[in-house]
């Protein structure tokens, strides 16, 4: 008796693999609604530990040095400068093919201990340079959520 072939698979329809790069933000799906309501409202906000006076970013709901959860939310300044940036060139996620080239990039905030990565826009990444000044600003991503980026200063 011969032995009988195993019967092929067909093969898997190939879907790409979406990854969401935006957070839910609805009080039931996230402790920290709060910072995406306050996008909503065009501030930018985290959190800070009153027991050691730590500023946090990205916002948290307990403080990595003393484990407390009790912590206060403050406004972010809405002015900093670029500290480094790179382009998108190509290679961009899912959804933002269209969008190349842009920019992403570090920036200190103008007030406060934290540098914030995030999108620049304003200008082509080929007009940009180190030490510009730049606003933090909130924007809508289309779908209801909020999210922030930066934007170049005249």
């Amino acid at each position: 008796m011969t032995p009988s072939l195993p019967t092929p698979v067909p093969p898997r329809e190939k879907r790409p693999f979406l990854l969401d790069f935006f957070p839910l933000e609805t009080a039931d799906q996230t402790r920290l609604s709060h910072f995406f309501e306050r996008l909503k409202e065009g501030i930018v906000s985290t959190t800070r530990c009153p027991k050691d006076n730590l500023l946090l970013w990205p916002p948290r709901t307990a403080c990595p040095q003393c484990h407390g959860e009790t912590l206060e939310w403050v406004d972010l300044p809405e002015r900093g400068h670029l500290y480094a940036f790179s382009a998108v060139l190509g290679g961009a996620p899912l959804g933002m093919e269209s969008e190349v080239p842009f920019a992403v990039g570090l920036v200190d905030l103008e007030g406060a201990p934290l540098r914030l990565f995030g999108r620049i826009e304003g200008r082509p990444w080929t007009e940009l340079h180190i030490g510009q000044p730049v606003r933090l600003e909130s924007y809508e991503i289309g779908d209801g959520r909020w999210f922030y980026r930066f934007r170049t200063e005249i």
